[in-house]
């Protein structure tokens, strides 16, 4: 079989996207290798029906990092036959760059997540973007095969570097969940109104703030399901605020018990704020898996993210974007039934068409079936 590797910097426990392309390669074909990263607090991961391999690196940030992790990639990838290789993101694509040059007939493809030089963690660190931009600068135009998550950043780089962008968007699969989960087991409370704010990057300029702001307004329980940069603070802001019962935080979770939970909430949040170009053009996933549980959606007004709930009419968006605003849309949707059921409704009818069933079609594209399986 021909042999696809697929790497990534994170480590690999809450990837959904990057799983959902390793499973169409490995459909199409391919004996896929997905190379990560091993922290001190990973989970074990759960059985995929690809290889996994998660390295140990003495750094888990920061330049020293980075830069071990890409020698640590460009030495497993220089010593490993290898048909294919997937670069997720700018931070893996120097070693992928480079093993191409070693293994000429190897196809390199390129899949950006985000308009990674233009994170909030890079343009606050003007000296450490401008390497990055090196970086891109030097290995974008050199790409053959790129694609990225939505219309507006393909189009940023297309016009950069005058390349063709396709766009795979990090749309849900149809949901059908292997396990339904009844509250008592997940620990939520019965007969409460439930918002959920869930994902792997609940970091700063993300309105998670905002969130536990507004919930000393509202009649319900908002549910963290995630983790990032900033739940130690949230945590914090919950305990002086004391609303510990109307903020819960569950962690990460795989990502079938995630959805248990977002099954469970009326509304789904997505806050992002357009405080850097990145986040201005974000399309996060977290909109369509509250699509396919059929959960309304709040949201701030970013572009694409705007543009699929106006287009498909299943949620509210805020403007301008304050707590006090939040937690006005959240109440006037819980004592609005009908409003709330009509948005509901049309979650259901909107999973139909924007699933990753048909979003696989473009990548049946750009990776044709190797061998019939």
């Amino acid at each position: 079989m021909p042999k696809a590797i697929v790497s990534v910097t994170n480590d690999l426990y809450t990837d959904n996207r990057v799983h959902k392309v390793c499973s169409f390669l490995h459909k199409q074909g391919y004996d896929v290798l997905l190379v990560g990263r091993k922290r001190r607090d990973s989970l074990p991961l759960e059985n995929r029906i690809y290889t996994t391999k998660r390295m140990k690196l003495l750094f888990e940030t920061g330049a020293k990092f980075y830069a071990s992790y890409n020698i640590r990639l460009f030495l497993l990838l220089l010593f490993r036959k290898v048909d294919l290789l997937v670069a997720n993101d700018l931070d893996t694509l120097l070693a992928n760059h480079w093993a191409k040059k070693f293994k000429r007939k190897t196809r390199l493809v390129y899949d950006s997540h985000e308009y990674f030089t233009e994170v909030p963690e890079l343009t606050s660190r003007p000296k450490v973007q401008k390497t990055w931009l090196r970086i891109e600068r030097r290995i974008f135009p050199t790409l053959e095969t790129i694609y990225t998550v939505n219309d507006s950043i393909a189009k940023i780089y297309s016009d950069l570097y005058n390349k063709e962008v396709k766009v795979v968007r990090n749309i849900s699969p149809l949901w059908q969940p292997k396990e339904l989960r009844s509250k008592k087991e997940l620990g939520i409370p019965e007969n409460r109104n439930l918002i959920i704010l869930q994902g792997a990057g609940i970091n700063v300029d993300r309105g998670a703030e905002e969130a536990v702001e507004a919930m000393q307004q509202i009649d319900g329980i908002l549910m963290v399901v995630g983790d990032g940069d900033v739940v130690s603070q949230l945590k914090d802001r919950v305990n002086a605020l004391k609303i510990e019962k109307k903020v819960l935080f569950y962690g990460k979770k795989p990502y079938d018990v995630m959805m248990n939970y977002t099954h469970y909430a009326s509304i789904g949040l997505t806050l992002d704020k357009a405080t850097s170009l990145n986040y201005k053009f974000s399309l996060p996933n977290k909109v369509f898996d509250y699509m396919h549980t059929q959960t309304a959606i709040v949201a701030t007004d970013i572009k694409e993210v705007a543009s699929v709930i106006r287009q498909h009419e299943i949620g509210e968006i805020i403007e301008p974007f304050t707590s006090d605003n939040l937690a006005s849309t959240i109440n006037k949707l819980f004592s609005n039934n009908s409003r709330l059921e009509g948005y509901i409704a049309n979650c259901k009818i909107a999973s139909q068409t924007d699933n990753w069933e048909n979003e696989s079609q473009i990548l049946a594209e750009i990776y044709p079936k190797v061998i019939e399986k």
